[in-house]
């Protein structure tokens, strides 16, 4: 079955569509196609933050990438923003659509884990270099494949999400993006869809007229120069997808109708 498998992350910035994202994965579920979700929740995660009086900080690596500073009073916002609210929302879209949904974050069944980074170097406001060591932030090395596999032998759709697990079983905030790529490896699957709220990857963000429609295996460093900000990590997790066996990955927009069937038949960003 797991060869049959379409790994889908949608995003979670603002102007993502689930309505539509959660019909599409009804509709291909109920034709029999095999379906494993993963979202994000970044936008409302900040909104929280902002409420509950922990400003959301976002810190830049020495390698450019952007992500979320996660300490503990960040990592339970976070948490309950993404296993919580943001989760049982598409599980309760997805059974209004006759879909048999289950939700699960990364920590449940040990579902992805991985080593929590020591620590972290950065370039801070000023320019300069610096180490974050009290950060909850790491990557996903390993996917509990068997959990996922039979959870879809049993008919049942995953809808999953960050925090994953740290090899020391610690809560660790993990990219949405890398952990889909993850799991899209390791169940073999033949393609990753990456939906966010733009068309695809664009060369002059964000006019959808430039949009790049196919990038070649071969080339997709070439093309690291146009991704803006976050969308820097869905080109990584797609590298990384491709490097480990996944065929294809399209990144895609999640606000048209039908957007996973979209993306399949080609619109958005194939890399192949």
């Amino acid at each position: 079955m797991t060869e049959r498998v379409i790994v889908v992350k949608v995003g979670g910035g603002e102007g993502v569509n689930l309505d539509t994202v959660c019909a599409d994965v009804a509709a291909l579920t109920a034709e029999g196609q095999p379906v494993v979700l993963v979202h994000g929740g970044s936008h409302l995660t900040n909104v929280m933050s902002e409420k509950l009086g922990i400003p959301p900080r976002f810190v830049t690596s020495v390698s450019g990438h952007t992500s979320r500073y996660t300490d503990q009073a960040t990592l339970d916002v976070f948490t309950m923003v993404y296993a919580g609210q943001v989760n049982k929302r598409i599980v309760e879209r997805l059974h209004k659509l006759g879909c048999n949904a289950v939700g699960l974050s990364g920590a449940d069944g040990r579902l992805w884990t991985g080593p929590r980074k020591d620590a972290i170097k950065i370039i801070d406001e000023e320019g300069r270099r610096r180490m974050l060591r009290d950060d909850y932030t790491g990557r996903v090395e390993h996917v509990n494949a068997d959990l996922l596999c039979a959870l879809l032998t049993a008919g049942y759709t995953p809808v999953l999400c960050p925090p994953a697990l740290s090899d020391q079983g610690e809560l660790i905030n993990v990219d949405g993006d890398r952990a889909a790529a993850a799991t899209a490896v390791a169940l073999g699957a033949a393609t990753l869809v990456i939906l966010s709220n733009v068309p695809g990857l664009l060369k002059s963000f964000p006019d959808p007229a430039s949009l790049v429609t196919h990038i070649p295996k071969a080339q997709i460093g070439d093309y690291m120069v146009y991704a803006e900000g976050r969308f820097k990590k869905k080109i990584l997790g797609a590298t990384e997808a491709l490097n480990e066996g996944v065929g294809r990955i399209v990144l895609a927009d999640s606000r048209v109708e039908q957007p996973i069937r979209a993306a399949l038949a080609g619109q958005g960003t194939v890399i192949e």
